[in-house]
């Protein structure tokens, strides 16, 4: 089957390049020695910037949104434009990752004598160790590959896709070696869901105020489920003051029910959970999620409460659920 040939190519260049890296000790100090140039640029307020023309310039368009979505300042600079003025964007204090197959494109050479006059440093990435690019450069990392998957040889495939792979390995392994964390991916991600369950907050989402039905220990149960039903929260909270007594939920309500022929002599304190699954408002509302979910009942909503034990609100899977 021809997807599961071009599949089984692409992914064996991938692992090829793995076990180059592993076995030559030329390719992995070429890595290593990117990988210092890389880190010590961005340490010092620089940025890498990525360059290609055609599919490789395609591929180095992702590489540098990845890094700089990693916490690693990358652009993205067209050769063609560099040098109409486009060059100007990099400093002395930046790194390139110049990428291209072969080794000898016109536009990529052909910028190489400015940026030597900036004196950056220049990372090559292709498929020809023999090339100009690669004889020019600081640093070559090899990506060739035995064949490309198109059955004439001629569009970039396999070798497009081990560069795309390399270049989120590269993106990865900075990460690590700048500590960059899940919180920082979430700073630079703030209108993604992963950036939400990482930084919003049970204050965020939790209903609050008037919004929240509050009755006393000493409320009637009739006076109860018309408060239940005027906020329609799914609970409603048992207070003193500003203390939490506890909780009557649509579940308390349903077992009270079994007592039908007490059930209207019943008072909010009769009815209760006097010891409720409670969480803080700072903690974040992906916690909240969890503490509903991971229990062998699950609930549908938690009282919040701050740290000296005075209610602030209510929060429900709804809003979790629709918000992260």
């Amino acid at each position: 089957m021809e997807i599961t040939r071009v599949l089984k190519l692409e992914g064996d260049a991938i692992l090829q390049c793995a076990q180059r890296l592993e076995a030559s000790p030329e390719a992995g100090a070429q890595m290593d020695k990117a990988l210092d140039l890389f880190k010590s640029t961005l340490e010092q307020g620089g940025k890498i910037v990525v360059t290609g023309v055609g599919k490789s310039g395609k591929i180095a368009q992702k590489i540098a949104a990845t890094l700089s979505s990693t916490g690693s300042l990358a652009v993205f600079l067209h050769p063609t434009e560099g040098l109409h003025g486009d060059i100007g964007v990099v400093t002395s204090r930046d790194a390139i990752l110049a990428m291209s197959h072969t080794g000898n494109t016109e536009e990529i050479l052909k910028l190489v004598p400015s940026l030597r006059t900036l004196r950056v440093p220049i990372v090559g990435m292709g498929g020809n160790d023999q090339s100009v690019l690669a004889q020019k450069c600081d640093v070559w990392l090899d990506t060739s590959v035995s064949q490309e998957a198109c059955p004439h040889g001629l569009a970039p495939t396999t070798s497009t896709t081990l560069a795309l792979a390399l270049g989120d390995a590269i993106a990865v392994t900075l990460m690590k070696l700048r500590g960059f964390k899940s919180t920082d991916f979430a700073a630079n991600h703030p209108g993604g869901s992963l950036g939400k369950r990482l930084t919003l907050r049970v204050s965020d989402l939790m209903q609050r105020g008037d919004a929240v039905g509050t009755v006393t220990k000493e409320t009637p149960i009739d006076e109860v489920i018309g408060c239940h039903t005027k906020k329609n929260l799914g609970a409603v909270l048992v207070v003193e003051g500003s203390k939490l007594l506890g909780i009557i939920t649509d579940g308390d309500i349903r077992r009270a029910l079994r007592h039908r022929d007490r059930f209207f002599d019943f008072k909010a304190k009769d009815v209760m959970s006097t010891k409720p699954v409670t969480i803080d408002p700072d903690q974040m509302a992906q916690e909240a999620l969890t503490l509903m979910e991971n229990r062998p009942n699950q609930i549908s909503c938690l009282a919040v409460v701050d740290a000296q034990g005075n209610w602030a609100g209510v929060i429900r899977l709804h809003d979790l659920v629709r918000n992260l």
